[in-house]
């Protein structure tokens, strides 16, 4: 069953991993990046990935290192291990579960959020980061929809947990920029599966929304998210190719 992606989405600016800023002492997807969001009234975008006890945590890398300093990957780690990881420019907080997360937002504004592809190919080698997000997720009283790079992912939650609004994160797919075979970067590139895993939005590329694929797809009244946004004179022209933006670096205008 498609959902439709509520109004909230394209109603102000979507923060990129949070409204996160190190100078701030605002790490990427940390608690203090998520509260500042709230603050200024935007929405919040964050990322999951999953834990050797197979618990979604609020992190974007499969490596600890650029995030944190430590040595490996959060996918060694149980999710209580993980939230002992301080995360680096923060003060002193470690790694968010999903569950927090979700507690601190307590639909006070939308939340996007992009399950990690786990299959490491964009393939069928899913199921259970999604399954710990369904669980999470059940009984969430507030405005959310969830999206990833792999449609295998983005079918996977539509089995478990049907009535969240569901989207495909789409890119150029340009080989060479990403760590998969150029044949999945011309099938992914073509959008193929939105009918197929009942997606109701996409966030795509904002340097290349010019696609045609992706016009034709807000022509048919398909609500088009963009990543990253990342000045205000960006943010003006994705404006005209997409519904809404996903930003980080600057402060954008509260809304559209």
């Amino acid at each position: 069953m498609t959902q439709v992606l509520p109004a909230s989405f394209l109603a102000a600016p979507i923060a990129h991993r949070a409204f996160h800023d190190v100078a701030q002492g605002r790490p990427e997807n940390s608690r203090a990046a998520i509260r500042a969001a709230i603050a200024a009234g935007y929405g919040i975008e964050i990322d999951l990935q999953l834990t050797a006890d197979n618990q979604a945590m609020v992190f974007h890398d499969y490596g600890l290192g650029r995030l944190t300093g430590a040595d490996g990957v959060i996918r060694q780690h149980t999710a209580e291990q993980a939230a002992r990881i301080a995360l680096s420019g923060g003060d002193g907080e470690g790694i968010p579960s999903f569950d927090e997360v979700l507690e601190l937002v307590s639909g006070q504004v939308p939340l996007l959020v992009e399950l990690k592809d786990q299959d490491g190919a964009m393939g069928s080698d899913v199921g259970p980061l999604e399954a710990a997000t369904a669980a999470a997720l059940r009984g969430y009283d507030g405005d959310v929809a969830v999206m990833s790079f792999n449609p295998h992912s983005v079918a996977c939650m539509a089995e478990l947990l049907p009535d969240v609004p569901r989207g495909i994160v789409t890119s150029a797919y340009i080989p060479g920029d990403w760590p998969l075979s150029p044949e999945v970067c011309d099938h992914l590139r073509q959008i193929p599966d939105f009918d197929r895993v009942g997606a109701c939005f996409i966030s795509h590329e904002v340097e290349d929304l010019d696609r045609e694929r992706v016009q034709t797809l807000r022509g048919a009244g398909v609500p088009i998210l963009c990543w990253t946004v990342k000045s205000s004179a960006a943010e003006a022209t994705a404006r005209q190719r997409a519904d809404n933006i996903t930003f980080e670096g600057y402060v954008p205008q509260q809304h559209p």
